[in-house]
């Protein structure tokens, strides 16, 4: 009986022992070596970019993201985080990516890192048929919807105040667009991909989309990382073969139907 009881304990032990041993995936500080995967992180609610579709996150960003990973030869997990909580994983390395349609600007450069671009974008006007609003100064004492957090709500308020309560700021653009909808604010501003997509996929909705280059101006989309990351440099030399070697203009023009302009990701 006491060797039964001897033998179950060491079992039991031996048990643990493994489990303890085993890597979860996605978990600490990935470094895409081998049986270590890069959990990436993104907000799967910004079609055309990245969106949920039968439970899987597809779009522009997570086809370009399979390529490169694939010729930086690093392990990944694709992981829907939200747009405000990517940020917050990023700074705490529960993620050691992201990439999520994310502008590249000075602000963001204080605490994350950025690879090269890889997406030229501009916000635009999401309106009504019919609307009066031909400009950014047309939106003066009208409400408009943004994602929260974009550089969309940063140029309104950076037009009209920080402090402007007809900015009325959303969880995801589709929220954004609802509004629009549903007659609670005049406009939206977004990325020119997203408006664009809406207004042309959705024609009964008799949507116009509004271009003002004098009061927009171009962005550049980068896969973020937490400050001083190692990632970065193999991420950054894939990038460039992936865009060198025609692989990136074949993504491209699967999703946006249009050859990419290459020369504005050299800048």
């Amino acid at each position: 009986m006491k060797k039964v009881i001897l033998f179950l304990l060491l079992v039991s032990v031996l048990a643990l022992t493994a489990c303890g041993s085993q890597s979860t995936s996605g978990s600490g500080s990935g470094d895409g070596s081998k049986g270590k995967k890069l959990v990436v992180g993104t907000d799967a609610a910004y079609a055309p970019f990245e969106y949920l579709k039968d439970g899987k996150i597809v779009g522009f960003d997570a086809d370009l993201l399979k390529a490169v990973m694939k010729e930086a030869k690093l392990e990944y997990e694709l992981k829907n985080t939200g747009w405000e909580p990517l940020f917050a994983s990023l700074k705490s390395e529960q993620v050691q990516a992201g990439i999520s349609a994310i502008t590249i600007n000075d602000k963001r450069k204080e605490t994350y890192d950025f690879s090269s671009p890889y997406f030229e974008s501009i916000n635009k006007i999401l309106v009504k048929e019919g609307s009066s609003i031909k400009s950014v100064d047309d939106l003066k004492g009208k409400k408009v919807s943004v994602q929260n957090g974009t550089t969309g709500q940063d140029a309104l308020e950076k037009k009209f105040g920080k402090g402007d309560a007809n900015v009325k700021k959303y969880e995801t653009n589709v929220l954004a667009i609802q509004a629009l909808l549903n007659g609670e604010v005049d406009a939206v501003v977004a990325d020119n991909t997203v408006v664009d997509e809406y207004a042309k996929n959705n024609p009964d909705k008799k949507m116009t989309v509004v271009d003002d280059k004098t009061n927009f101006e171009s962005e550049y989309y980068g896969i973020a990382f937490p400050k001083g990351s190692e990632n970065k440099k193999k991420i950054d030399k894939a990038l460039k073969t992936v865009i060198d070697n025609g692989t990136y203009s074949k993504v491209y023009k699967k999703w946006f139907k249009v050859e990419p302009n290459l020369d504005a990701l050299k800048k």
